[in-house]
């Protein structure tokens, strides 16, 4: 406050001093003349008259100014207030933004803009801490109460088979995750995709969905199958990845007794693979985040997975330099279309 302060006085003291500055030289250019004769005071009459009416113009454009300057100053402080509240980890601040096309009113718009994602950001780091909390902890706790259980002696048969199996369970989902951590940490430092070599690629789509065959069929889920014969440079591996990850997400968001279709194609340009299943669908927020590590729509926790799989799904496709998109509708249907470019 003080600094804008400081910053109005003196441009106002510095418009002053060059008005100032340029009358006083007037001055002096004809006192020179009238010292040399070239004037008489009757001459200089009229100019004394234009130097009063010059001095009135000063005062007044000075006043002017520090008018001027109020308003042009008023977003600035606005700005360095808002600036200090965000320093202080609160990212609501919101600035009043000019209706002009002026470069203060560029600044005032993307000062707004930059608190709104950094106030995204921060709820983004908060859920993902709360996930990756939440996702290993559960578990632990599990496999650590069940097991207190399991000391006393006097445990029946029957519940001492349950709480094995829900330990067992439990180290399988710890397993899967620290597993799928190990991939996506891997994928992420890497940026050169070595050991490729050309296969049928809808045969390892067949391979992959009898891979995951237990999963669909508890389900009683219908596979429908529309698949080209294409051959593919690229990485066995990584690709199994893709289609694994795309194939469960599709079965944990299926409904019991429903149907997944599994397209692909080749075009000109590239590969085509589309995954539908039908289902609860997603909103608008959750498809915002369906790629952050960790994110489950389910907020509740109670769906299979660990918000890994797609996070996996979107790094392996843009190692590739390939393309992927998720279409949704609320209790209908939901959609992702992977495209991968020929080598």
């Amino acid at each position: 406050m003080n600094r804008i302060k400081s910053l109005k006085i003196t441009m106002v003291f510095l418009v002053f001093c060059i008005m100032i500055s340029a009358g006083l030289l007037t001055w002096l250019c004809f006192l020179f003349l009238y010292s040399a004769g070239i004037f008489s005071i009757p001459v200089l009459a009229p100019i004394i008259s234009q130097l009063i009416a010059l001095f009135v113009s000063i005062v007044i454009g000075t006043s002017i100014s520090a008018v001027a300057s109020e308003n042009i100053l008023k977003p600035l402080n606005q700005l360095i207030k808002a600036t200090k509240i965000v320093s202080t980890g609160d990212f609501s601040v919101r600035v009043k933004e000019l209706s002009s096309r002026s470069e203060i009113a560029d600044l005032l718009r993307n000062f707004n803009h930059m608190t709104e994602e950094l106030g995204s950001i921060e709820m983004f780091r908060n859920d993902f801490i709360n996930n990756f909390s939440h996702e290993f902890k559960t578990p632990i706790v599990s496999i650590r109460g069940f097991a207190k259980q399991l000391q006393n002696d006097n445990l029946e048969a029957l519940k001492r088979k349950e709480y094995t199996d829900i330990i067992i369970t439990e180290s399988e989902r710890l397993t899967n995750m620290s597993a799928n951590i190990l991939i996506l940490t891997k994928f992420e430092n890497q940026r050169i995709i070595t050991d490729q070599t050309e296969y049928e690629l809808d045969e390892q789509i067949r391979n992959c969905i009898i891979l995951l065959e237990n999963q669909w069929s508890r389900k009683n889920i219908e596979i429908n199958l529309n698949l080209e014969a294409i051959k593919i440079f690229g990485n066995i591996e990584m690709l199994s990845h893709l289609w694994i990850n795309l194939i469960e997400n599709a079965i944990k968001n299926s409904k019991d007794n429903g149907n997944i279709t599994i397209e692909c194609h080749e075009t000109l340009d590239d590969i085509a693979f589309k995954i539908s299943n039908d289902g609860n669908g997603m909103d608008d927020n959750t498809l915002k985040h369906i790629f952050d590590k960790f994110y489950q729509g389910d907020r509740s926790h109670t769906s299979p997975g660990n918000g890994l799989g797609l996070s996996i799904v979107k790094r392996i496709v843009e190692l590739v330099r390939g393309e992927i998109a998720v279409e949704s509708k609320i209790n209908q249907c939901t959609t992702f279309t992977v495209k991968l470019p020929k080598v």
